[in-house]
């Protein structure tokens, strides 16, 4: 689990280790936090670090993906803050977010590079299973969910102009925010289902006279955040007992196109946790 704004630590964990994990990629937003929920094994990290220190262009998104595999995650679930482009999906509602637009710059995008080239579909970025169990999860808490919703990825670190706004509306984005991107393009590079559920914290501006300020943000998300971790807990309680394997766990098959003979041997060292799989 990637919590995101407002969920820096995931309450209710048994048997809870913090540990911290190095990455070849960099350091991560912060050390792990591992425990169970029931039987439910769960990694949870938190995507800005403690006390919010990391700027949405300052994570590091590829040791954050490259550390969950490293802890052996299998899926990954992010809880993110986000904007809302649609006027029916108000302020304090959840959105099961299943598309994205990336407007990102500057942000690394891909594990992969020079000496070791792979193109892995990105068609449906979202687990569908895993998306569903998370909205029913929250729905088991009480909150307001819907399911499916376009999340447009903003640079930031500031909000939206307004025309920004009615133009993400006009692209057909409903939510906005600043950090899902390049997360979602680095777990399926990893090959780990990855789903999103996103509290609604504002309109963003494209409403006549309303804009979007931090204390509005975080007055919405202190009166959802015991829905939030009401959702994570059901989540445990309503997976299957057994994982059924998913598309995703082989989402690098024929997707690498360097030839093993041509591969830069210090990048495929490593990608050893991330494509150790593919690579062998």
């Amino acid at each position: 689990m990637i919590g995101g704004s407002g969920l820096y630590a995931l309450d209710g964990l048994e048997d809870a280790q913090e540990i911290a994990v190095s990455s070849p990629f960099g350091a991560p937003s912060g050390p792990v936090t591992i425990g169970r929920i029931g039987a439910v094994r769960y990694v949870f990290l938190a995507r800005h670090g403690a006390g919010h220190r990391l700027a949405p262009e300052a994570i590091n998104a590829r040791a954050n993906i490259d550390v969950l595999k490293r802890c052996g995650v299998t899926d990954v679930i992010a809880v993110s803050a986000i904007g809302s482009l649609r006027e029916d999906y108000a302020p304090g509602s959840f959105v099961a977010v299943d598309q994205f637009i990336d407007r990102t710059h500057g942000r690394p995008q891909s594990f992969f590079g020079e000496g070791l080239v792979a193109h892995v579909s990105l068609a449906d970025p979202v687990c569908p299973r895993l998306s569903g169990h998370l909205a029913d999860a929250a729905e088991r808490a009480g909150a307001v969910v819907h399911r499916g919703g376009c999340y447009l990825a903003m640079q930031g670190p500031q909000f939206s102009t307004r025309a920004e706004s009615r133009l993400y509306r006009q692209w057909g984005a409903d939510v906005i925010g600043m950090t899902a991107m390049p997360e979602a393009r680095l777990a399926r590079e990893a090959e780990l289902p990855y789903a999103l559920i996103g509290m609604v914290t504002d309109y963003d501006s494209w409403r006549a006279g309303e804009h979007v300020e931090v204390e509005q943000v975080l007055a919405v998300m202190r009166a959802n955040a015991a829905a939030a971790r009401a959702a994570i807990a059901n989540l445990a309680q309503g997976l299957p007992p057994v994982r059924s394997a998913s598309p995703i766990d082989h989402a690098l098959d024929g997707a690498i196109m360097t030839a093993p003979g041509q591969r830069d041997e210090k990048l495929a060292a490593m990608l050893g946790a991330v494509a150790g799989r593919a690579l062998r």
